[in-house]
């Protein structure tokens, strides 16, 4: 069977390839530069080099496959025109050149749904209610993969931390030069999930009968709140890490100064008001027992056992 991957060379695209190599699957995979293609060291993967605006790279691409493994995407902007235009437009497009029959799996992100109730995780059931352009677009290309006639299953993981991750590495860098920011008073109540395992899900998803038409939250079944992620990570390390509480209060001010400056150097930031609508919410959980009940899956990384891995590799690699 022939498979499509769009965004391979990304932190969660490169452990699913590794991970369907292992199953011997026919694999495609599109990407926008050939040079970080072969720096992964792959062998097997036919790499095409494209984006999900080139439709003749997006025919290529998906010409013969049967199911399409959907990673590509922005997850910062400098507008949220921009992130429609790859989040929303790149999947339609994807979709419009794929065969009638072809197998859509969609990595969505939790920040589609929106933040959780203080102690009680999502579990699909819910309404979404997005508070960033980021999240408002992810729910955007879910409304077109919906609203298509092709067999879709859409994920939403929650934040995704492992070997290859530059996003949590600032977190995990933190902690280990000993001093580890949380906002407020580390109360947040947060759901994670290990790379490696989020690739297993996306396979199950993309794999299991009698799923399609449904939305799932991949994550390990554990909710921690954010200074206990911060202890957590000290105990992997092995080390001891002063925790510094931001107040909310300075951090949107600070939020607000780097989103100017971001807008007047035009470059796009994680860093500015919008995704603090995102980091000061008082919970991010989700409940996977619908994923595991429908389709056999369960994380096999704790936060602990992950993030001991990720602590190993980020040193073996000179990262730390």
């Amino acid at each position: 069977m022939t498979v499509l991957v769009t965004g391979g060379t990304g932190f969660l695209g490169s452990h699913l390839i590794a991970a369907l190599l292992q199953r011997g699957e026919d694999i495609r995979a599109l990407v926008r530069s050939q040079a970080k293609a072969a720096a992964l060291g792959f062998s097997g993967v036919d790499w095409i080099e494209g984006s999900l605006t080139d439709d003749a790279a997006l025919r290529k691409a998906t010409e013969g496959v049967e199911t399409v493994y959907h990673l590509a995407g922005l997850t910062a902007a400098r507008s949220e025109a921009e992130y429609l235009a790859t989040n929303r437009d790149g999947t339609l497009g994807l979709l419009r050149v794929t065969e009638a029959n072809t197998r859509f799996v969609l990595v969505s992100s939790l920040a589609a749904a929106g933040p959780s109730p203080r102690g009680m995780p999502l579990t699909g059931t819910e309404p979404p209610l997005p508070v960033s352009a980021y999240g408002r677009s992810k729910l955007a290309a879910e409304t077109v993969i919906r609203e298509s006639d092709r067999p879709w299953v859409i994920l939403r993981p929650p934040a995704v931390y492992g070997p290859r991750d530059k996003e949590m590495f600032r977190l995990f860098r933190a902690v280990s030069f000993g001093v580890a920011p949380v906002f407020g008073d580390g109360s947040q109540e947060l759901s994670l999930v290990f790379g490696p395992d989020l690739a297993e899900a996306v396979i199950h998803a993309g794999t299991t009968g009698g799923i399609e038409g449904r939305t799932y939250y991949p994550t390990h079944p554990e909710i921690l709140s954010s200074r206990t992620v911060v202890e957590t990570l000290c105990t992997a390390a092995a080390r001891r890490a002063r925790i510094v509480g931001i107040p909310i209060g300075l951090a949107r001010p600070l939020l607000h100064f780097t989103g100017i400056v971001a807008r007047l150097a035009d470059r796009p930031t994680l860093l500015n008001p919008d995704k603090g609508n995102e980091l000061f919410a008082a919970a991010w959980t989700c409940d996977p027992s619908a994923f595991g009940r429908d389709a056999g899956w369960s994380a096999e990384h704790g936060l602990l056992a992950g993030a001991t891995k990720t602590f190993a590799w980020y040193r073996d690699t000179g990262w730390l």
